[in-house]
């Protein structure tokens, strides 16, 4: 039996102390998804890759902090690459694992209205995230996002590790991880065989839920 795992967090207790992030555990194992996602990816990707953002992030924090502490406004300014990159990866892969299920189930009635209304099927806007998505030139994600101002369904395509929410102000949906660490061992350099199959263990609830709070 696996524990249902904690999504890792920054919060500040009641002294103002800044307690680290956490690399946040899975609510499925490693093998879950498998044959889609390999185990092997999985655990590297999960205890190795995120956990190096997590680590990175908690260090440029912490630099940040006697930085400011300093009045030492070169190294905040110096910092800011790495508070993107790593806070970014931490952000994409937190969403990315929940995104995920062995038993995805369907999306709400909601959800799936607002794809047909906005891409035709639910066909047409897998066809076109997947399109983005393979079509990234080098490390980066393909999304699902939804514009809170016109109350529209986006895909959007970011470059590395870059927060879709942060950069393009669009609130992420479903997210596919396109560095090739998240598929290279299994698909080899065929991107487009991965990105097509990861639709067979998309969370739908998980995305559903999504969509209904941004709508709120």
């Amino acid at each position: 039996m696996y524990a249902i795992r904690r999504i890792g967090t920054t919060l500040r207790s009641a002294n103002n102390v800044r307690q680290k992030h956490t690399l946040p555990d899975l609510p499925y194992e490693y093998s879950a998804l498998e044959p889609v996602i390999s185990r092997e990816i999985m655990s590297l990707h999960h205890s190795k890759h995120h956990a190096t953002y997590v680590n990175n992030l908690n260090a440029a924090e912490e630099k940040l902090a006697q930085a400011q502490a300093k009045g030492d406004i070169q190294t905040v300014i110096t910092l800011a690459p790495a508070l993107k990159f790593n806070g970014g990866g931490h952000i994409n892969h937190t969403i990315f694992w929940q995104n995920l299920s062995p038993k995805g189930g369907k999306p709400s009635d909601a959800l799936v209205q607002a794809i047909e209304k906005e891409f035709g099927s639910m066909e047409n806007m897998k066809n076109q995230l997947a399109a983005s998505s393979v079509g990234v030139q080098g490390s980066g994600w393909g999304w699902l996002g939804f514009n809170k101002l016109t109350k529209k369904l986006v895909i959007q395509t970011c470059q590395n590790q870059d927060p879709l929410e942060a950069t393009t102000g669009l609130v992420p949906l479903f997210g596919i991880d396109v560095w090739e660490h998240a598929y290279y061992l299994q698909y080899k350099n065929v991107r487009a065989d991965y990105v097509k199959a990861i639709f067979d263990v998309a969370n739908w609830q998980d995305i559903s839920a999504r969509y209904e709070k941004a709508l709120k």
